[in-house]
């Protein structure tokens, strides 16, 4: 087979939870997808931390995305997150983390993105929205579907702080906000709408090849590391109100 006939790898995926019934429910549905493979899980986030480790990395390969928890024992899921995503501030391959959570979370959401999350999945969220969650984060391309993270996001926006914050990290990410062009703050907005590139050019008339350099921009002038903490960052300075 030629290597342009040959089919694509599948996303590989990594399930770490302490509860075994769930991770097993979540193989079933994940292994049943002809483009995604569970290739490891963990049962807190030590394991997980060792499990996706450089070292551990060159024995089973690499992982695309990992469905963590939050609730876990001996290392929760936010300081497993942390320690997984460091990699990529290293400019080495790293896993992109969809932690999973329901709404009496809430006071962890924010700290999940600060920890390097590039979404959310709430446990009862359909089969469906799992995989469509999964392989969104794989591409990098879109936040989570609205049902989820936009969702958790707006109704995370009532504990944020007030608008003039005191924290100089946050008195930094207010005065990148602020020097964005028009242009960027647009495609902010429609980012924190749960817009893909694609609709957001159709959105504002111009290719999507535009989009991406404006992402891209908006990306390196705010100092984040993907769409997701982006869109925080518009909640977090007013640019984006919950309903707006």
């Amino acid at each position: 087979m030629s290597e342009e006939q040959r089919p694509e790898e599948p996303i590989r995926v990594a399930l770490v939870d302490d509860q075994q019934l769930v991770r097993a429910g979540f193989r079933m549905v994940i292994d049943s997808q002809p483009d995604l493979t569970v290739v490891l899980e963990a049962g807190d986030g030590a394991q997980a931390v060792r499990a996706l480790g450089p070292s551990a990395r060159e024995t089973i390969g690499p992982v695309d995305v990992v469905l963590m928890d939050v609730r876990m024992p001996t290392m929760d899921g936010l300081t497993a997150t942390a320690q997984i995503t460091a990699d990529a501030d290293r400019g080495a391959p790293a896993p992109r983390v969809i932690v999973l959570t329901t709404f009496d979370l809430d006071e962890y959401v924010l700290s999940a993105i600060r920890a390097g999350a590039s979404g959310f999945l709430l446990k009862d969220a359909p089969p469906e929205e799992m995989l469509a969650a999964i392989r969104t984060v794989h591409r990098g391309d879109a936040v989570i579907a609205p049902s989820s993270t936009r969702r958790l996001l707006e109704h995370l926006v009532t504990a944020l702080p007030p608008d003039e914050p005191t924290d100089p990290a946050q008195q930094a990410v207010h005065r990148a906000v602020a020097e964005l062009t028009d242009r960027e703050r647009e495609v902010l907005v429609l980012m924190a709408r749960g817009r893909s590139n694609t609709e957001i050019g159709q959105d504002l008339f111009v290719a999507e090849a535009t989009v991406k350099t404006h992402v891209g921009r908006i990306l390196a002038k705010l100092g984040v590391r993907d769409r997701v903490q982006a869109v925080v960052a518009a909640y977090e300075t007013g640019l984006v109100r919950p309903g707006g």
